[in-house]
Formats: C-alpha cells, structure tokens, sequence
C-alpha cells in the first residue's frame, strides 16, 4: 500500500488535521496509508479549538499521537507532504527529502498553509481572531481533501 505522510512543525493542527480529513475522505477501506509527523513535535497539547473543529467536522483526533519525523518515517513515505516552506525546507536540509506542498498538490500553487502564530501575531491578545483562523485552516484543508485526493497519482510512482 502507498504511503502518504503530512508534515508540520508540532503535529497538532495542521498535518495532524490534514491526516485525519484525508483518512475520512478514504473511507473504511483506505488506498494509502496514511500519516503524520513534525519537524519539532516539542511535547504540546493539541488546542481546544482545533479539537472542537475537528468534533464539528466529524474527525475525532483523540487517538492521535504527537510525533517527530525521523528518517525512517521519511523512508517509508512514498510521498511526503509539507504545509508549509520550512518544512519543506527542513526536510531537505535534515534529510535530502523532496516534498510537495499541500497547496501544490491541491491546487497547483506554491504557497504554504500558515501556522497560527504565523497568520495571527497575536494570537495571545486576540484570541477571536485566533479561533477564526484555526477553523478557517481547518474548514480549508478539509474541503481541499477532495482536490488532493483527485491529484495525488501525479506524484505517486507507478506500481
């Protein structure tokens, strides 16, 4: 079975999100496998509102286990999908590892999914403006699933 594995920095929104809409866009009897990690994955807990969209959406996260990418998860990974430049970055310094983009492979675009703090600098003073962008990234990749899924044989090799 192909393998899929998403990367963020803490694996607790944005590939962690991308992971659980993709395997709910797959359905009970998946084509990939089906992963996630991140680049630093510092112990942090997930944030209830990305919890509590993830609830609305009907994606339970709760089973979910932080982790940092590692070379062997890098080696398994027929395709390795970065939400943002830096990661892109990351795992090519660290590892010598292309990836693609999310945006890229959605929708043809070279731009990233932004982190929260890198969206809303203030994020601790303005917690409305924080939620709102969590469920827009969250509303976002999930409604991109449909886009992923339909182009993601353009990177995976034939079998």
């Amino acid at each position: 079975m192909k393998s899929i594995l998403f990367v963020c920095t803490g694996n607790i929104f944005r590939s962690m999100t991308a992971e659980y809409a993709l395997k709910a866009a797959l359905g009970p009897q998946p084509v990939y496998r089906v992963s996630s990690a991140g680049t630093e994955a510092k112990f942090q807990v997930m944030a209830p509102e990305v919890r509590a969209r993830l609830a609305q959406r009907g994606l339970d996260p709760s089973a979910h286990r932080q982790r940092r990418i590692t070379a062997g998860m890098l080696a398994e990974a027929e395709v390795v999908v970065a939400m943002g430049l830096d990661h892109r970055r990351y795992l090519w310094e660290q590892f010598g590892r292309e990836a693609w983009l999310f945006n890229q492979i959605c929708f043809g675009r070279e731009s990233p999914v932004l982190d929260v703090g890198e969206a809303v600098p203030q994020e601790q003073r303005d917690p409305a403006a924080r939620q709102a962008y969590i469920y827009t990234v969250v509303d976002y990749i999930c409604e991109a699933m449909p886009h992923f899924i339909k182009n993601i044989g353009h990177y995976l090799s034939p079998s």
